[in-house]
Protein backbone atom coordinates (compact mmCIF):
# COMPACT_ATOMS: atom_id res chain seq x y z
CA UNK A 1 0.00 0.00 0.00
CA UNK A 2 1.67 3.60 -1.06
CA UNK A 3 1.89 6.20 1.97
CA UNK A 4 -0.73 8.15 0.57
CA UNK A 5 -3.46 5.28 0.43
CA UNK A 6 -2.22 4.83 4.45
CA UNK A 7 -2.61 8.35 4.64
CA UNK A 8 -6.10 8.91 3.31
CA UNK A 9 -6.96 5.53 5.32
CA UNK A 10 -5.74 7.07 8.58
CA UNK A 11 -7.70 10.35 8.51
CA UNK A 12 -10.64 9.18 6.20
CA UNK A 13 -13.46 9.93 8.42
CA UNK A 14 -15.07 6.71 9.65
CA UNK A 15 -19.06 6.84 8.43
CA UNK A 16 -20.80 5.25 11.40
CA UNK A 17 -24.30 5.33 10.85
CA UNK A 18 -26.22 6.78 13.84
CA UNK A 19 -28.20 4.46 15.61
CA UNK A 20 -30.96 5.55 17.77
CA UNK A 21 -32.17 3.36 21.03
CA UNK A 22 -34.98 2.57 19.28
CA UNK A 23 -33.03 0.88 16.51
CA UNK A 24 -30.47 -0.64 19.43
CA UNK A 25 -34.07 -2.13 21.06
CA UNK A 26 -35.10 -3.52 17.90
CA UNK A 27 -31.83 -5.32 17.08
CA UNK A 28 -31.59 -6.71 20.52
CA UNK A 29 -35.17 -7.86 20.21
CA UNK A 30 -34.49 -9.80 16.77
CA UNK A 31 -31.12 -11.34 17.72
CA UNK A 32 -32.85 -12.91 20.48
CA UNK A 33 -36.10 -13.65 18.91
CA UNK A 34 -34.28 -15.61 16.08
CA UNK A 35 -32.09 -17.50 18.77
CA UNK A 36 -35.25 -18.66 20.43
CA UNK A 37 -36.82 -19.42 17.01
CA UNK A 38 -34.27 -21.69 16.15
CA UNK A 39 -33.90 -22.92 19.44
CA UNK A 40 -37.29 -24.12 19.96
CA UNK A 41 -37.37 -25.43 16.28
CA UNK A 42 -34.11 -27.96 17.36
CA UNK A 43 -35.58 -28.29 20.96
CA UNK A 44 -35.60 -31.95 20.95
CA UNK A 45 -32.11 -32.71 19.76
CA UNK A 46 -30.17 -29.34 21.36
CA UNK A 47 -32.22 -28.95 24.59
CA UNK A 48 -29.17 -27.17 26.43
CA UNK A 49 -29.25 -23.87 23.52
CA UNK A 50 -33.29 -24.28 23.80
CA UNK A 51 -32.72 -23.17 27.90
CA UNK A 52 -30.27 -20.88 26.83
CA UNK A 53 -32.36 -19.06 24.36
CA UNK A 54 -34.96 -18.91 27.09
CA UNK A 55 -32.81 -17.85 29.84
CA UNK A 56 -32.11 -14.72 27.20
CA UNK A 57 -35.19 -13.73 26.51
CA UNK A 58 -36.09 -13.90 30.21
CA UNK A 59 -33.11 -11.39 30.51
CA UNK A 60 -33.92 -9.48 27.89
CA UNK A 61 -37.86 -8.76 28.86
CA UNK A 62 -36.17 -7.73 32.97
CA UNK A 63 -33.63 -5.26 31.39
CA UNK A 64 -37.18 -4.09 29.44
CA UNK A 65 -39.08 -4.44 32.65
CA UNK A 66 -36.14 -2.54 34.49
CA UNK A 67 -36.19 0.02 32.15
CA UNK A 68 -40.10 1.18 32.28
CA UNK A 69 -39.68 0.90 36.20
CA UNK A 70 -37.18 4.20 35.91
CA UNK A 71 -38.83 7.28 37.00
CA UNK A 72 -36.50 9.16 33.98
CA UNK A 73 -38.68 6.63 31.38
CA UNK A 74 -40.47 9.26 28.94
CA UNK A 75 -43.15 5.86 27.35
CA UNK A 76 -46.57 7.37 28.68
CA UNK A 77 -47.54 5.15 31.77
CA UNK A 78 -50.26 2.69 30.10
CA UNK A 79 -47.45 1.24 27.49
CA UNK A 80 -45.07 0.96 30.95
CA UNK A 81 -47.37 -0.84 32.91
CA UNK A 82 -48.39 -2.95 29.71
CA UNK A 83 -44.41 -3.68 28.75
CA UNK A 84 -44.28 -4.50 32.93
CA UNK A 85 -47.14 -7.19 32.25
CA UNK A 86 -45.31 -8.97 29.23
CA UNK A 87 -42.38 -9.17 31.41
CA UNK A 88 -44.04 -10.63 34.29
CA UNK A 89 -46.07 -13.19 31.32
CA UNK A 90 -42.49 -14.12 29.54
CA UNK A 91 -40.86 -15.25 33.42
CA UNK A 92 -44.06 -17.45 34.56
CA UNK A 93 -44.96 -18.74 30.70
CA UNK A 94 -41.12 -19.07 30.39
CA UNK A 95 -41.07 -21.32 33.62
CA UNK A 96 -44.16 -23.28 32.12
CA UNK A 97 -42.15 -23.87 28.69
CA UNK A 98 -39.29 -25.81 30.61
CA UNK A 99 -41.76 -27.96 32.17
CA UNK A 100 -43.11 -28.80 29.28
CA UNK A 101 -46.57 -27.63 30.20
CA UNK A 102 -46.68 -24.66 27.18
CA UNK A 103 -45.57 -23.80 24.61
CA UNK A 104 -42.92 -21.62 23.37
CA UNK A 105 -45.12 -20.17 20.37
CA UNK A 106 -46.79 -16.92 22.74
CA UNK A 107 -43.32 -15.89 23.63
CA UNK A 108 -42.39 -15.39 20.11
CA UNK A 109 -45.09 -13.85 18.86
CA UNK A 110 -44.81 -11.17 22.09
CA UNK A 111 -41.67 -10.82 20.39
CA UNK A 112 -42.49 -10.44 17.18
CA UNK A 113 -45.61 -7.72 18.30
CA UNK A 114 -43.02 -5.65 19.79
CA UNK A 115 -40.56 -5.91 16.96
CA UNK A 116 -43.89 -4.56 14.69
CA UNK A 117 -44.64 -1.54 17.19
CA UNK A 118 -40.83 -0.30 16.94
CA UNK A 119 -40.95 -0.92 13.35
CA UNK A 120 -44.13 1.51 13.05
CA UNK A 121 -42.83 3.94 16.07
CA UNK A 122 -39.55 4.55 13.80
CA UNK A 123 -41.25 5.29 10.66
CA UNK A 124 -44.01 7.66 12.09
Amino acid sequence: MTPQALAQRAYAQTAAPTRTPRDTEYEAISKITRRLKAAAARQKSDFGAFVQALHENRRLWTVLASGVTDSDNALPNDLRARIFYLAEFTEQHSSQVLGNKASVEPLLEINMAVLRGLRQMGAS
